[in-house]
């Protein structure tokens, strides 16, 4: 399970780089993407021309933005994607949580929820760190 598991991180790390911060969605589709799509996102719809339109759409209404991952988490055939999204270089940005299905390599599922970052926490901590322990002890 090891092996697939970061296969299959590396495919949507490539594909997910390749559509929003390369602004490359028709090669991320053709290159990632299964025959079939579903989008479990309500402002989406299904299918690579869907997709392809959504993240043109998306670009052109904010084509500064960029998503800096911070995790890829891998099970099966599962990859949950843990990402800063700033629309433009002053913007907060947003956390999101992406869920993507894969099937034979290729990427058939997607669901994602999304936080803003806020101004100000009730807590020091961020909505992207990894404290230094907990990094050391998850890698051994």
């Amino acid at each position: 399970m090891g092996a697939s598991s970061e296969k299959n991180k590396k495919i949507v790390s490539e594909f997910y780089d390749m559509a929003l911060n390369q602004k490359k969605p028709e090669e991320a589709v053709s290159k990632y993407m299964g025959e079939i799509y579903r989008q479990h996102n309500p402002t989406a719809g299904d299918g690579a021309e869907a997709f392809i339109n959504f993240v043109k759409g998306f670009v052109k209404q904010y084509p500064a933005l960029h998503l800096d991952f911070k995790r890829f988490i891998a099970e099966g055939d599962l990859v949950v994607v843990h990402s800063h999204l700033k629309l433009n270089p002053a913007d907060r940005g947003t956390a999101v949580i992406d869920i993507f299905r894969l099937n034979k390599g290729k990427v058939v599922k997607h669901w994602d929820v999304q936080q803003q970052v806020p101004e100000k926490s009730a807590n020091k901590n961020t909505m992207f760190q990894c404290e230094p322990w907990l990094r050391a002890r998850s890698a051994s």
